[in-house]
């Protein structure tokens, strides 16, 4: 499980942003290559946010999207191009072959593990700063780069590892290395831990961090890891955990005792795509607690061969509910189509920002700002935990808040909720393998209606930033993709697919890759049981 000499840059990038030119002129390259001042390790945290984005490679894994190439229920079919040879490869649950552009695994990897080098410099560098008595206290800065360090871990584990099952299932599911210091040399061992070790250190440093954040510290508080947004994370970390006191205590710090108050605004009408883009991620929305911009042509792939089309579509922004036919009047006036409605539709909370480096030649930046953490979401992830709580009552008033806020018809109720989340209801109702994916983790047919109800609403409020694809695997829910004419694939609940295959440039460096086999998770099975 070991690997050496691991050639990529990602945990040893900025080793020489902090070394000292003592050949050069006894210079330094730039005023953070030495860090010894607070204000020079506060601008270095700024490089502990991760400027890849997940949601291309997660969106077309989950069920979000249709090759529009593939026979539809009417039997009709288009002949479109693909935007890029790595979205095939996404949708068919294949290794991606790309190791540079901008949304591959290799991007998102390194990306993540340069931000982590990042968090890990200002921790020593803050160490150090302290015992040389410069300065008395930089707690927010150890706290924000605590929270930053672990949220990069989060998502890694989760894209290119299984699911969390339970802390002695996933001690046999390959994880990642985890980081907690600066490199000095890039010869060094690193192991893949078990997913279990992850989600320990994760928890470690969420705890450690979060009693250390201090929204004082920022100008602008929602660019970085506030009080609230650490606790959203939190919230989210602890749901796929499935430690659900814990949910409900961080959840609360963010929602406070009136949520509608800070739910996103819909009633505002706008005028084109940009607009709405631009107002979903305001920094100044109540709702919006993390902002975050990326690196990512993602918004590109509407109108190609891949859409948000059929029932991806009918199941979450163009479909009917529990409180509402057609589409929820959120919605009015801002969904969108590329070229032609027959390719699907998109809502442009994800429409992509371009820097110019050349005007003239026409190049430069694709950029895509995150609304990373938003109270909306973080009320669906407590009303999840609430139902295993046998709190019921409190989680559906939870789930109305985030109905009305959607400018639904009608009130939630458990009427509404046991009529509609029924079998014979096939697209808002998922046939739920948790208790395959770990023993401990049962629905138990009383909760069923509630848990698809939850899953319904998180579907519709994270559309295209990617966490449909977790949630699926958090609850080993099946689903096929029919790509072109003839192939089917379906992803069964315990299939190795569901961990994106690790960078193949890493796996060339010695790491272990992913198993390809199910074969391979019935022998944990037995071991178990052993």
């Amino acid at each position: 499980m070991k690997y050496s000499n691991f050639l990529l840059t990602c945990l040893v990038v900025l080793t020489l942003a902090t070394t000292s030119c003592d050949n050069f002129l006894e210079t330094s390259a730039d005023n953070r290559t030495v860090l010894d001042s607070e204000k020079k390790i506060t601008q270095l945290l700024v490089s502990a946010y991760p400027k890849a984005n997940y949601a291309k490679l997660a969106e077309l894994s989950s069920d979000n999207f249709v090759d529009n190439n593939a026979p539809n229920s009417n039997g009709q079919y288009f002949n479109l191009p693909s935007f890029n040879r790595i979205d095939d490869q996404y949708f068919a649950w294949e290794p991606a072959t790309s190791s540079t552009q901008q949304d591959s695994p290799s991007y998102i990897w390194q990306n993540a593990y340069q931000a982590i080098a990042a968090a890990n410099h200002a921790l020593v560098a803050i160490e150090e700063l302290e015992a040389s008595t410069k300065t008395t206290n930089m707690q927010a800065q150890r706290g924000e780069a605590l929270i930053c360090r672990a949220y990069n871990h989060f998502v890694l584990v989760n894209i290119f590892c299984q699911t969390y099952k339970d802390s002695v299932a996933s001690l046999l599911d390959l994880g990642i290395p985890y980081a907690t210091k600066p490199e000095t040399t890039v010869l060094v061992d690193y192991s893949r831990e078990s997913v279990t070790s992850v989600y320990t250190k994760i928890a470690k440093d969420i705890e450690d961090g979060y009693k250390l954040i201090n929204d004082a510290n920022y100008k602008v508080t929602k660019y970085h890891f506030n009080k609230k947004a650490a606790a959203a994370f939190a919230a989210r970390f602890y749901l796929y955990k499935r430690d659900y006191a814990n949910v409900v205590k961080y959840a609360d710090d963010v929602l406070g005792v009136n949520p509608a108050s800070i739910m996103r605004d819909w009633s505002p009408s706008y005028d084109n795509p940009s607009a709405v883009g631009y107002a979903y991620i305001d920094a100044q929305a109540p709702c919006n607690l993390l902002v975050l911009p990326t690196s990512s042509v993602f918004y590109r792939i509407f109108g190609t061969r891949y859409g948000h089309n059929g029932n991806a579509l009918k199941g979450s922004i163009y479909g009917s509910g529990p409180t509402w036919s057609g589409y929820l009047q959120a919605f009015k006036g801002k969904l969108y189509i590329v070229q032609s409605q027959d390719y699907g539709v998109f809502l442009p909370k994800c429409v992509e920002m371009f820097e110019y480096t050349d005007k003239i030649a026409g190049i430069g930046f694709a950029h895509i700002v995150r609304a990373e953490f938003t109270a909306d979401e973080t009320l669906l992830c407590r009303a999840e935990a609430l139902i295993y709580l046998n709190r019921t009552a409190e989680a559906v008033a939870d789930l109305q808040v985030w109905n009305q806020s959607h400018l639904a018809t009608s009130t939630l109720t458990d009427v509404a909720i046991k009529s509609f989340y029924v079998p014979a209801n096939p697209i808002f109702y998922n046939k739920l393998n948790a208790d395959k994916v770990s023993s401990a983790f049962v629905v138990t047919p009383d909760q069923n209606p509630y848990i698809q109800c939850v899953l319904h609403f998180r579907r519709i409020e994270t559309i295209f930033d990617g966490n449909r694809w977790f949630d699926l695997k958090r609850y080993g829910i099946e689903f096929t993709h029919s790509i072109g004419r003839t192939q089917v694939e379906t992803l069964t609940f315990n299939d190795p697919r569901r961990a994106i295959q690790i960078p193949q440039e890493v796996i060339s460096a010695g790491m272990d890759a992913n198993p390809t086999k199910v074969s391979h998770f019935q022998d944990q099975a037995t071991r178990l049981e052993k």
